[in-house]
């Protein structure tokens, strides 16, 4: 598989992310069947892998654990730290011994030496920054974890950072239907040399084409109440699919490799992790790297995305709150 560079971390052009394989989207997926997944995924090319304490929480980075462990010196995994579970919520909590327990605790569930890349999850209010990639350069230094980042960090936030111990990697969310991190967020990266890893790179499914208004999602889907899912929002946000739809006939794709091909092109250190249970979606995400644009093409998709005013917010008011800090 192609690769890209996230900063000195050198992965595959296209991750996947395995929060969905037991967390966050309704019933959980026989864990079975998740293991063989993700072993599918090595043979067919597949190496780099996103997970987080929090997914479960544990369980997601036992599950790693166990598929992964025939194959410890072929993967690249990364984890996340600095959120916890406190009467059934989640709390942002970034202090630094913290960090270093958690640490410990995914390394044993995860089943590795050290981890490859290492995300602060969400940032902490309460704790300086500068003191979270001081705890970061220690835990480097003490050869339990390679490379760090931060995952919805503000620019502001990113700098700061960075200039106590270089970020690898940030994650935020980034898709056809979620444009905000072109304003700030991508000319700092790219001034820095952090790479970037676009999560949700797919609208949380909707931009696959296969959610509708008839579309129900659980109490137990993290979905269920997030404006851009309201029944509303979703019909209104089918202009945005028309759009993709056009450009997958004439590519002969689907609108999810149109989606993620056009995110592959906007930068070369961009690196989205879809999600998936499926091995057969799997593949079609795989399929997005052998699609191509020109410039005349990508800049025509550009311009029509752009014309359509997506409807309804990507986080509730009170996920929003965590987000940007």
């Amino acid at each position: 598989m192609e690769k890209r560079h996230l900063g000195g971390l050198t992965v595959d052009a296209m991750g996947l992310g395995c929060m969905g394989m037991s967390f966050a989207y309704g019933e959980i997926p026989d864990q079975s069947q998740m293991v063989k997944l993700l072993q599918a995924a090595v043979e067919s090319g597949e190496t780099f892998f996103d997970t987080a304490e929090i997914y479960g929480p544990y369980t997601n980075e036992a599950l790693l654990g166990k598929a992964l462990a025939p194959y410890r010196d072929k993967v690249t995994i990364a984890t996340k730290c600095g959120l916890r579970i406190e009467n059934g919520k989640q709390v942002v909590d970034a202090n630094p011994k913290g960090i270093q327990r958690s640490v410990e605790g995914s390394l044993k569930r995860l089943g590795v030496d050290t981890i490859d890349l290492y995300y602060l999850h969400r940032v902490d209010p309460h704790v300086p920054i500068e003191e979270v990639a001081d705890t970061m350069g220690q835990l480097k230094r003490a050869g339990k974890i390679k490379h760090w980042g931060l995952s919805e960090a503000s620019p502001k936030t990113i700098r700061k950072a960075h200039a106590v111990e270089p970020l690898a990697a940030v994650e935020s969310e980034y898709s056809l239907w979620t444009r905000d991190p072109e304003a700030e967020l991508l000319p700092t990266l790219d001034e820095l040399g952090i790479g970037f890893v676009p999560f949700s790179p797919l609208g949380k499914g909707f931009l696959t084409g296969k959610i509708n208004a008839n579309t129900k999602f659980t109490e137990d889907d993290g979905r269920h109440n997030l404006p851009r899912f309201t029944q509303e929002a979703i019909i209104a946000n089918q202009a945005l699919l028309k759009v993709i739809d056009e450009f997958a006939l004439a590519k002969q794709a689907t609108p999810s490799q149109i989606a993620l091909a056009w995110l592959l092109a906007q930068k070369p250190w961009i690196v989205p992790i879809p999600g998936t249970t499926r091995f057969s979606r799997l593949q079609e995400n795989l399929g997005a790297l052998k699609v191509q644009f020109t410039e005349a093409e990508l800049e025509q998709l550009n311009q029509l995305s752009k014309r359509v005013k997506v409807t309804g917010d990507r986080y509730s008011p009170e996920l929003a709150k965590r987000a940007g800090l």
